[in-house]
């Protein structure tokens, strides 16, 4: 979960941020190792959660806390400021210290989203390992994590520079030495993690920020949401991480430590090709590919990359686990170390843009399949509607957690609790932690209904308000505040991913390309559904 919260990337179930929890939870870790005690000039500073926590006060242990611990306000020792983003888990905030000034990052995760006991284990350990790795080299700063009546907030290091993806995008041109940059401080996480006794299981370019807006800022770590501290002997077996990253080894349910430097080789092919090497429409479909370990090294711009480089890309995406190599050897590799082999000549810029287009978040996406959702024929849906009514025991208007647990129960489903929450989560479009009407019509209908031409165009006109043929900054930011979502990094992120003619606004075509896009080098199939 981390601290920009700048995420939700269709890559897995769930469909927006790509991050599968568990499918088996293995509730046992071993304790995190000694944590350095705090030194007495930061005595005055806000307490951190507390590994060792003292009895709940009866108010918390009434109200079944989280963290173990007392209440404490967040606001008591910081301001909340302008919100960031929103994201799957939460609302992330500017925050300011009260004591000294300093901005930080508040992640505030309702605690509606914590329902199962491996929610709060998950929540309990991610705090622990975060603690445990801050203040090493790209790694984001922990500061503590306070708990009240509604939610569980974390406070860390502000990174105002914002994705690692889009400042290479933005700046529009860059070299192999400059993959290999970014590479190094990437593996340089793997190392520091796998030195300190962590595994984290889901390395993608979305859990790296910049620091700073400064060219030579750092890069950082900051989603350790699935990461667990590692037991000597243990063979890993749950399915966890983001479909295009996950190692051979994790489908097949007997992993270690390595597949960090797999998820890490994913990463650098995209940072030379602009693509990930495993492509498909489904979560399967990449499952399959990935098993199949076809690597592409003939296609554009392969040719062009240097073989040092290509050397590389495929020691760290060897199949079999026993030979791949390890994060030391990476960071010595010729070309991957400072002053080596690493060219400076200009990667094909349709790198840049085929990494645009992977990259895309497609928030307007979502939320126009909502919007045709809203307005589709009601004969169209009947049963549907009825499926809804039944779900909804309490006639809520909406769907929560348990309901939709009793519900599928009743079709003869036999998900476990963590692949329920998955799909609550992929329908959960606004993420207030239960699904109404609307967002249950748009995850259970076929896709190819909704993304009829008719339909596509009903859409298009709800977004362009004065018909002026195009979507405008102004009526996207209205579209988008609607569903919380209109602040400038989303508009910016929307109209880079779909304004293909780069005029400032959408037209049309654009937005058909958008709603229809899925595998640029397959045809679109079937969409996963809920039912």
């Amino acid at each position: 979960m981390g601290n920009c919260f700048a995420k939700n990337h269709g890559l897995m179930k769930p469909q927006q941020n790509g991050q599968t929890r568990s499918v088996e939870v293995d509730q046992t870790h071993q304790d995190p190792p000694h944590t350095p005690e705090k030194r007495s000039s930061e005595t005055n500073q806000p307490p951190p959660w507390r590994m060792a926590a003292p009895a709940p006060s009866p108010k918390a242990a009434k109200s079944s806390s989280i963290l173990e611990n007392a209440y404490e306000d967040v606001k008591l020792f910081y301001t909340l400021g302008k919100e960031l983003g929103r994201g799957q888990f939460g609302v992330t905030y500017l925050c300011t210290e009260n004591s000294t000034g300093k901005k930080y990052a508040c992640k505030s995760i309702s605690k509606k989203k914590l329902v199962t006991k491996a929610d709060k284990d998950d929540m309990r350990r991610e705090i622990q390992i975060m603690q445990h790795l801050s203040g090493q080299p790209n790694i984001v700063e922990f500061k503590g994590a306070y708990e009240d009546e509604k939610a569980v907030n974390l406070v860390m290091e502000l990174c105002a520079g914002g994705e690692l993806f889009d400042r290479i995008i933005a700046k529009g041109h860059y070299s192999e030495r400059a993959a290999a940059s970014v590479c190094r401080q990437i593996v340089n996480v793997v190392k520091i993690c796998h030195f300190m006794g962590v595994l984290h299981r889901d390395l993608k370019p979305e859990n790296f920020l910049l620091s700073s807006k400064d060219d030579k800022a750092l890069i950082k770590a900051t989603d350790f949401g699935l990461s667990v501290f590692i037991e000597e002997g243990k063979v890993y077996r749950d399915i966890v991480g983001s479909a295009y990253y996950v190692a051979p080894e994790v489908l097949r349910r007997r992993y270690g430590k390595e597949v960090d430097i797999w998820s890490a080789g994913i990463i650098l092919y995209i940072l030379l090709s602009g693509v990930p090497p495993f492509w498909a429409e489904t979560e399967k479909g990449i499952f399959d590919a990935i098993l199949e370990g076809h690597i592409d090294f003939e296609s554009q711009p392969w040719p062009s990359i240097s073989n040092s480089a290509k050397d590389l890309v495929r020691k760290m995406l060897t199949a079999d686990p026993k030979r791949r190599i390890s994060a030391a050897d990476v960071l010595e590799h010729p070309w991957l170390r400072e002053g080596g082999e690493a060219s400076d000549k200009p990667i094909d810029s349709a790198v840049l843009s085929r990494m645009k287009q992977f990259r895309a978040m497609n928030k307007l996406k979502k939320l126009a399949l909502k919007v045709i959702a809203e307005n589709i024929n009601t004969e169209e849906i009947q049963g549907l509607k009825a499926m809804f009514a039944n779900i909804d025991t309490d006639n809520s208007g909406t769907i929560t957690y348990e309901e939709l647990k009793e519900g599928l129960a009743k079709l003869g489903s036999k998900l476990t609790e963590a692949e329920v929450k998955q799909l609550m989560d992929a329908a959960d479009v606004d993420g207030n932690g239960s699904i109404d009407y609307i967002e249950f019509i748009t995850a259970t209908m076929h896709r190819h209904r909704l993304e009829s031409d008719e339909n596509l165009y009903k859409a298009f006109q709800h977004f362009d308000k004065d018909g002026s043929g195009y979507i405008t900054i102004d009526e996207l930011e209205v579209a988008l505040k609607e569903y919380g979502m209109g602040d400038d990094a989303t508009i910016k992120e929307v109209l880079s991913d779909v304004d293909s003619d780069n005029d400032g606004r959408i037209n049309y075509e654009e937005f058909c390309a958008m709603m229809r896009s899925g595998n640029p080098q397959q045809q679109q199939q079937q969409q996963p559904r809920l039912f």
